[in-house]
């Protein structure tokens, strides 16, 4: 894979072998909720999009799966400097390129065969497809900022086209 722009610290992931469901999340900034836990249970792989907040998270995360994690800004202490600030992963033949703000994004996903991108920092889930590329923002999962919703995702690779669920965790529900 042909891959531009590797001027921030990078790291690619080993995955499970042809993960279907990849558990989304981000913006947890120390606080790691026990509805996170459960909705991302079952999932093949997770992946934190940065601002991790407290290193227990991704231990607790682990316990559910592999985890791919990236540092967001408020990930500033010494235990953070091990996360990079930007992540590779092929799950199943899919190219996913993680950060954690899309603004910071200097290479071009679809030049470098990426077909994902997943990123958080907004607090926004969100969902687009822009030349080819899949883009997506699982919202956050920690304290509540502005009025946007407590939320996590998740990436279904088994399904044709690809799917992406938004997960409420204040009403246990799915969103779109």
């Amino acid at each position: 894979m042909r891959r531009s722009g590797k001027s921030r610290a990078q790291a690619s992931f080993p995955v499970p072998k042809a993960p279907r469901k990849i558990g989304l999340i981000s913006d947890t900034h120390g606080l790691l909720r026990p509805e996170a836990v459960q909705a991302l249970r079952g999932s093949d792989l997770i992946v934190h999009a940065g601002d991790v907040g407290d290193p227990t998270i991704l231990e607790a995360l682990a316990k559910i799966a592999s985890v791919i994690a990236v540092r967001g800004n408020v990930d500033t202490e010494d235990w953070a400097k091990s996360l990079p600030e930007t992540a590779v992963a092929e799950a199943d033949g899919v190219n996913i390129y993680v950060l954690h703000n899309s603004k910071a994004l200097d290479l071009d996903p679809k030049a470098s065969q990426f077909h994902i991108v997943i990123s958080g920092h907004s607090h926004k889930p969100s969902r687009s497809e822009r030349n080819g590329v899949l883009y997506i923002n699982p919202g956050s999962a920690g304290p509540r900022r502005f009025n946007l919703p407590i939320t996590v995702a998740y990436l279904d690779l088994g399904a044709t086209p690809w799917t992406v669920e938004f997960v409420d965790l204040e009403k246990e529900r799915k969103v779109k």
